[in-house]
């Protein structure tokens, strides 16, 4: 059958020559909000970044006006972590988006600050901001650097894609935001290696007022290496991440278990080999009624292409995939509830180029929980 798409970001328009790293969240009027790097003047993941937005009041069918969300000046702004936190009042809900990102100066690449040659002020930073009309507004960006980030780290991501409020047990409220970092070398190394990278994540009780660090999974074994991670509540309560790995183990993804809300892990990262990805970011996102875990990513084993979703069981334990998209080029990507009756899936491809675009996907749920994969 046809699938609804639409594509809120092109490469070479709006004045950025490349739109990368989306993130995709439902505001608390009903919108959607496609976040992305504004890349101004090529796809590299250094120099001149912005981060911008469009919101889509019809379930990702067409988008209105792009607005830049956070600058640092000629430097990067980079990797949004879009979430929304319910605050209740006098009887009554209202949302507030939160959304906990990261700068560095224009020369700050990762080599660079992996290598402990940067200046604080060039360094990684953590920033949050708020938007109190979904998204149509922000506030400008509050540097929790110190809250967020141990001194010794060098470098630092959040997220990519959304965080995560959990809804339910004792934790509810609370806001999750998975980030991973780099250790400081040791012997004759300088950094660089892929074995110095780490996970943690950020907690907020108190609506992205104030910040600490949860859990922290940083052995350089070379075995299963954090970066760049994802996260869902279960229905039991705990909480799933799912991680990148460019590790020596046996996939290229792992994941691990929080019973604490993020503030520890049942055990450390394992590898997940149900999931054939490519070295790349993946997404997660727990739907509620009906109950199933979703993952997406590129699903060749070894190239970022053939964007699929997979659906997990026993909390993350079991995986297969249920709808693959095409055969084209694909990268990053989002997963986000459009409606009871829509998934929506917020991905980089392009016909020659997986960064070619960020393009919106609507699927129909139930195809997707359907016994036979779509195509």
């Amino acid at each position: 059958m046809p699938y609804e798409t639409s594509v809120p970001f092109v490469a070479g328009t709006e004045g950025y020559a490349s739109f990368r790293i989306p993130a995709c969240v439902q505001a608390p009027d009903g919108a959607l909000l496609a976040f992305a790097e504004g890349r101004v003047h090529s796809s590299s993941d250094a120099g001149d970044i912005d981060i911008v937005s469009r919101r889509s009041a019809d379930g990702g069918l067409s988008w209105e006006e792009l607005r830049v969300v956070a600058t640092f000046g000629d430097g990067t702004a980079g990797n949004p972590a879009p979430v929304v936190s319910h605050a209740r009042g006098e009887g009554a809900v209202t949302g507030r988006l939160v959304l906990v990102s990261v700068t560095n100066g224009a020369d700050a690449g990762e080599d660079r600050i992996r290598r402990g040659e940067v200046a604080p002020a060039d360094a990684r930073r953590v920033w949050v901001q708020f938007s109190d009309d979904s998204g149509a507004s922000w506030s400008v960006p509050r540097e929790i650097t110190g809250e967020a980030k141990r001194p010794e780290w060098r470098w630092y991501a959040t997220t990519p894609g959304h965080a995560l409020r959990l809804s339910e047990g004792p934790y509810a409220g609370r806001l999750v935001v998975p980030a991973n970092h780099s250790i400081p070398p040791t012997g004759t190394d300088d950094g660089t290696e892929g074995h110095y990278n780490g996970g943690h994540d950020l907690l907020s009780d108190d609506g992205g007022a104030t910040w600490r660090i949860g859990y922290i999974d940083d052995n350089p074994d070379g075995w299963v290496n954090v970066n760049e991670t994802t996260a869902a509540q279960l229905p039991d309560g705990r909480v799933y991440f799912n991680t990148r790995t460019e590790a020596v183990s046996t996939a290229h993804r792992a994941d691990a278990h929080s019973a604490d809300g993020g503030g520890s892990l049942l055990a450390p990262f394992q590898p997940q080999p149900a999931l054939t990805a490519p070295v790349v970011e993946g997404s997660v996102l727990q739907l509620r009624d009906p109950d199933v875990l979703l993952f997406s990513a590129p699903g060749d084993p070894e190239e970022r292409r053939s964007m699929t979703v997979w659906t997990g069981s026993d909390g993350g334990t079991g995986w297969r995939p249920v709808h693959t998209v095409d055969e084209r080029p694909a990268a990053y990507s989002d997963l986000v509830r459009v409606d009871d009756h829509t998934l929506g899936l917020l991905y980089e491809t392009g016909e020659s180029s997986p960064y070619a675009t960020i393009t919106f996907r609507r699927i129909p749920l139930d195809e997707l929980l359907g016994e036979t994969p779509g195509t």
